[in-house]
């Protein structure tokens, strides 16, 4: 067996972008209620139990909202994102029935207007830097 299959990670943030690194969109699921939550929760809000397991998500949704970033953080301005060249983010309701932020790609951020709630997406992990420097961004691309 693998490390991978034989470790729990902890129900963080840091884990949950561990998961990202490895191209892998995961959610908690509550074992007493069912529901699931993305980012994770270590307590489910519905019913409190701290009995919550990690489930790998199918990585489909649809956008439940959105807005263009003009000027954005200055991670995303390394990118090369600016007044110019803005980027989406929005909300993803999951098929899993929990909602998550992301950035939204496949779609024009020129033309507003024509981007439409509903929209399906999937899952899109998207990459910047080098080396030990490279990180990855959960995305969706419509």
């Amino acid at each position: 067996m693998s490390e991978e299959t034989t470790t729990i990670r902890p129900f963080s943030a840091a884990s949950f972008n561990q998961y990202i690194a490895e191209h892998k969109l995961m959610a908690t699921r509550c074992t007493r209620c069912s529901k699931t939550y993305a980012p994770p929760r270590s307590i489910c809000p519905n019913c409190h139990s701290e009995e919550m397991k990690w489930v790998e998500t199918s990585g489909k949704g649809k956008l439940a909202g959105f807005t263009v970033i003009y000027s954005g953080p200055t991670f995303m301005a390394e990118q090369g994102f600016d007044r110019k060249n803005p980027y989406i983010s929005g909300i993803v309701e999951l098929e899993e029935g929990t909602n998550i932020s992301a950035r939204i790609t496949g779609l024009d951020p020129m033309k507003p207007n024509e981007i439409k709630i509903g929209t399906p997406l999937s899952v899109d992990f998207v990459e910047f830097g080098e080396g030990e420097a490279k990180k990855t961004y959960l995305a969706f691309r419509a």
